[in-house]
């Protein structure tokens, strides 16, 4: 079957058998398709589209490209949370210990940050030590021994998965619904799990932007991930504003511990809104639940109880990070930072944000990545003052930047002002944060 006999039958809006995808992941996982014939493909697949079957075949042939995590000796529900990713959205670090705490095992494969939004990989190594390049077995261990482990994707999990990923990111191809899904699927259905909750996110934040977009691709996750045998559910999340109090991995990682603490202060409250909604609906996929909102309860508890800050703790221990940091969070702040505050140029209301290019000036100051290689600076981030429908006063603060120097300050001050669109009228429409469940 050559490569080019497939590319033309897709060129062509052609459905695709079941046996030509698995030519295509098979001859992209042992190379034998050329980049340019990989490429030319995911530019039929975006510009012609897939059915419903050929995205869970592609789903299937990707997910048998590698290995997969066998959890079936342990003898309770596994469920996993996967989030489209935003600026500030943290809530990994709260679900996982919450729900391990309830009785369910989170075996979690996380990603890195790039562009504007953050990765929970990169969150969890500003804690010194903390050690996220786990093989299969050592996941499984750590899973095993305190409820849930974070990690990367080896080599062996999907691979065709990262050659693909790499191609669609150089050739304009990242939006394709299929794609995604066949991408974010294949990963999660190695896991083993019984039961996925996808936080979906849309607004000026968000991957994908326009609402209308984001319920596609929550519905045609949901469906793939359905057809599998994993109970899934969506919840699409409002990304018009950074979600919490601060922006940067360290700092995103202090605000976690001090809501497992039980020390939220009102800027915390949407990451704790957003992951016990999250959290409480993987209790009920599980079955451990009968109602969201007894879910609910059971989810606060074990916050309350200080249930699930031992869970974190335990899990850093396992994964050799420092587990001081659960007694001390302030431990996780460089005390050589500079923090400087981004003043408001005009009084009223704060009416509108442009998130993304709150995301890139974090980016822009070592706290993110614009290319894959790139260097991360864990310290460095933004703590979000105002928020959508505050008043402000002209030279009150937007927000604070945590630097190294000034000079990083004054690089993104204008374009952090510029992201803030203040207007004399307060804003009619309540920012609401949980948008809708598919």
């Amino acid at each position: 079957m050559r490569p080019q006999e497939i590319i033309a039958k897709k060129r062509d809006g052609q459905e695709l058998s079941r046996q030509e995808i698995n030519a295509f992941v098979r001859g992209v996982t042992d190379e034998i398709w050329a980049d340019y014939q990989t490429s030319a493909l995911l530019m039929a697949i975006f510009l012609k589209g897939f059915s419903l079957e050929e995205q869970n075949n592609l789903t299937k042939a990707m997910l048998e490209s590698g290995d997969t995590i066998d959890f079936s000796d342990i003898d309770a529900p596994k469920a996993d949370k996967h989030s489209t990713g935003g600026v500030g959205d943290k809530t990994s670090l709260v679900i996982a210990p919450m729900v391990a705490a309830c009785g369910v095992f989170v075996p979690m494969i996380s990603g890195r940050g790039l562009g504007h939004t953050g990765g929970t990989l990169d969150k969890l190594e500003s804690i010194d030590g903390y050690d996220v390049n786990l093989s299969i077995e050592r996941f499984k261990q750590i899973v095993k021994k305190c409820g849930f482990a974070m990690a990367g994707q080896t080599k062996k999990l999907v691979p065709a998965d990262r050659k693909l990923y790499a191609l669609r990111d150089v050739t304009a191809t990242v939006e394709s619904i299929p794609l995604i899904v066949s991408s974010i699927m294949s990963k999660k259905l190695a896991e083993g799990i019984d039961a996925l909750i996808l936080d979906v996110k849309t607004g000026s934040g968000a991957f994908m932007p326009k609402s209308s977009d984001a319920k596609k691709l929550a519905a045609a996750l949901v469906k793939t991930g359905n057809a599998f045998g994993v109970k899934t559910e969506a919840v699409i999340s409002d990304m018009n504003q950074p979600l919490g109090k601060f922006v940067g991995n360290a700092l995103e990682v202090f605000e976690c511990i001090k809501i497992l603490r039980g020390e939220i202060d009102p800027q915390m409250l949407p990451t704790l809104e957003l992951s016990i909604e999250l959290a409480a609906r993987m209790l009920v996929l599980c079955g451990i639940e009968k109602t969201v909102q007894s879910a609910k309860l059971e989810v606060q508890s074990s916050l309350e109880s200080g249930a699930a800050l031992e869970k974190f703790r335990n899990n850093i221990e396992f994964q050799c990070g420092n587990p001081g940091v659960c007694d001390e969070p302030e431990s996780l702040l460089d005390k050589n930072l500079i923090k400087i505050q981004i003043k408001a140029e005009t009084a009223g209301f704060i009416t509108k944000i442009d998130t993304t290019a709150v995301g890139e000036a974090v980016s822009e100051i070592g706290g993110g990545r614009i290319k894959v290689d790139d260097k991360i600076d864990f310290a460095v981030g933004f703590e979000c003052v105002k928020k959508l429908g505050d008043k402000i006063k002209v030279d009150e603060a937007l927000g604070i930047v945590f630097c190294r120097k000034k000079s990083q300050a004054n690089l993104i001050r204008q374009k952090v002002v510029d992201a803030y669109k203040i207007s004399d009228e307060k804003p009619n429409e309540k920012f609401q944060l949980i948008k809708e469940i598919i």
